[in-house]
């Protein structure tokens, strides 16, 4: 099961995370992803994409438990996947709606980022990158497409905190555009897609180039580096122990 669909109504696309109970991803699902999105950027009749989950959750994140018994460079691999489709999400020349239906949390919350407008229903759903609270780090990329979305303080608040943002919360920060009522949410969703879908598509890719360029070229500088990193501290006796407690229900 690839854990991923895609439907299809007027010239907005619709992407759905489908894996189990929390959306949790391991490589299949990442592949699918990029499958998904690369034929959506070449269709001419659709002109934005939301992405979405199943459930209570938008994405839980890795799938820790998957990968606990995974070789560090297995694992690298994995994290190198995901990052080129976070870059590539990240750049992608359509408009992209993050429509977070439940729990955006820790490589859910990489995926919010990189697109280019984020909607949360309201309730008890909460949204973080909340890495350092088991012992884990970021990416560069990471760093970078918060820096650009939120501004460094408001990032370091973030990253350094490993909070669980309400949606209000999130909204005053900026880690989301809009929060809407779960009654309204759908509705909301097609709305803000109609308008992006709206717009001239060369413009629209033109600002995202010139908005994201300078992002980009930090990503680009620096990732490789970052992942090695990240590699290092997953796999260091503190974080072992910790990802090792990670259970998915």
């Amino acid at each position: 099961m690839s854990g991923v669909t895609v439907s299809k109504d007027g010239e907005t696309a619709t992407v759905c995370l489908e894996r189990g109970k929390v959306n949790a991803l391991n490589g299949a699902l990442v592949e699918r992803l990029h499958e998904s999105f690369r034929a959506l950027e070449t269709d001419d009749g659709v002109r934005a994409v939301v992405l979405t989950g199943k459930g209570k959750f938008f994405s839980f994140g890795f799938d820790a438990p998957e990968f606990y018994d995974y070789s560090p460079d297995d694992f690298l691999a994995f994290v190198d996947k995901f990052e080129q489709f976070c870059l590539y999400l990240f750049q992608f020349p359509k408009p992209v709606i993050a429509a977070l239906n439940g729990h955006t949390i820790a490589g859910g919350g990489m995926l919010a980022i990189c697109c280019d407008h984020r909607i949360m229903a309201a309730g008890r759903s909460r949204i973080s990158l909340n890495e350092i609270t088991f012992g884990a780090t970021v990416f560069a990329g990471n760093v970078a497409m918060l820096t650009f979305l939120v501004g460094s303080k408001n990032a370091q608040d973030i990253l350094y905190s490993g909070k669980m943002y309400s949606p209000e919360e999130a909204l005053r920060i900026g880690f989301v555009d809009e929060v809407v009522p779960e009654e309204r949410f759908g509705t909301a969703v097609a709305e803000r897609a109609r308008e992006y879908a709206a717009k001239e598509p060369a413009a629209f890719r033109s600002l995202k180039g010139l908005l994201r360029k300078q992002a980009v070229l930090q990503i680009e500088a620096r990732e490789q580096a970052s992942l090695k990193e990240f590699i290092d501290i997953w796999y260091s006796e503190g974080t072992r122990k910790l990802t090792r407690s990670i259970t998915i229900r």
